[in-house]
């Protein structure tokens, strides 16, 4: 078929179908109403639980350039989830003057709800799509997002390290350069966090380009953040579909891109891909990086094994976190 090209419509038509189209997802996905999600709060109290599940730790002065609110209105809505029950405050390590922000129990509880709620709703409408319409669907979704923040962002000469609004885009699969971009990207961190060296960063290369020989192969993607043809952050999930579990791999995120939403992205386009084809998920890590179990345990891992070992070069304390599936897994 020969491909003909459309003529561009009037720019003020995009803007009038633009304006139309965000109205009625404001209206479809419950934003008009005094709550959200079945979860009897309103929907700025709602994305607080959620911003501050994905992010634990996050620090309370930072929500507020997250949810587009001013500091007064952050405040009183943190007052009244903390007052709930649902969130709490921790002084920060470096800085006593500081607070950073975790869900309870009962948040947790919440925030799992909220997801399910919202999964159900995006799953329910993607039926009627085709795969190649909903990938179209999330490119364009993510660019006009993107465009948005750019565009609240004008004006700003300074800015937080956290309120940095991604200029990249995720993909998936093999593409040239990523595995040295990934396993730079762990010894790196590692290095400054743990005290590892090069035994580690030469495994991490070697295990992901073994990985990525076999790509693309059912049950296996691997999904990169990429900027000016860098790669800052990734993900990947190695899935067996003789046993029906998968093992989360590699997610690393660049510091300068750490309270952007990226992890948030890439975990949860990891995550839907597991539920959609396997029964459960595991992952391995060690004993002591907290703010990575806050978030694991955030989307519903549990801790199922802990014993001293020495896979990461120098002896530490390797913890298996695994999850049930939310879904009903395809073949």
């Amino acid at each position: 078929m020969d491909y003909v090209e459309q003529p561009a419509k009037p720019r003020e038509r995009t803007i009038l179908e633009l304006r139309e189209f965000s109205r009625k997802l404001v209206r479809e996905l419950g934003f008009m109403r005094s709550t959200l999600a079945n979860s009897e709060l309103a929907p700025s109290a709602c994305h607080a639980i959620l911003e501050i599940g994905v992010a634990p730790g996050l620090p309370a002065r930072d929500l507020a350039t997250l949810l587009r609110l001013d500091k007064s209105n952050t405040s009183r809505q943190l007052a009244k989830l903390e007052a709930a029950g649902l969130v709490y405050r921790q002084t920060a390590s470096d800085d006593a003057r500081s607070s950073q922000l975790y869900l309870t129990e009962e948040g947790q509880k919440l925030r799992r709800k909220i997801d399910r709620f919202a999964t159900d709703q995006v799953s329910n409408a993607l039926r009627r799509l085709v795969p190649e319409d909903q990938q179209a669907l999330v490119r364009s979704l993510a660019l006009y997002a993107d465009a948005l923040a750019l565009d609240n962002d004008a004006g700003k000469t300074t800015r937080h390290a956290s309120e940095r609004v991604p200029l990249g885009q995720i993909e998936t699969g093999y593409r040239p350069g990523c595995i040295g971009d990934i396993a730079g990207l762990h010894g790196r961190y590692y290095a400054r966090a743990s005290g590892f060296g090069s035994f580690f960063e030469r495994r991490v290369a070697t295990e992901l380009a073994e990985f990525a020989d076999k790509l693309p192969a059912c049950g296996k993607e691997l999904w990169c953040y990429v900027e000016d043809d860098r790669t800052l952050a990734s993900i990947a999930i190695d899935g067996d579909e003789t046993t029906g579990h998968a093992h989360l791999r590699w997610f690393i995120v660049d510091d300068a891109l750490r309270g952007t939403g990226i992890g948030r992205r890439l975990l949860t386009n990891a995550l839907d891909f597991v539920d959609a084809r396997f029964e459960e998920t595991f992952l391995w890590t060690f004993k002591g990086l907290d703010a990575a179990r806050h978030l694991y345990e955030s989307e519903g891992f549990t801790l199922t094994h802990e014993a001293e070992g020495t896979h990461w070069g120098r002896p530490v304390v390797e913890q298996r976190f695994n999850r049930p599936s939310r879904g009903e897994p395809r073949g």
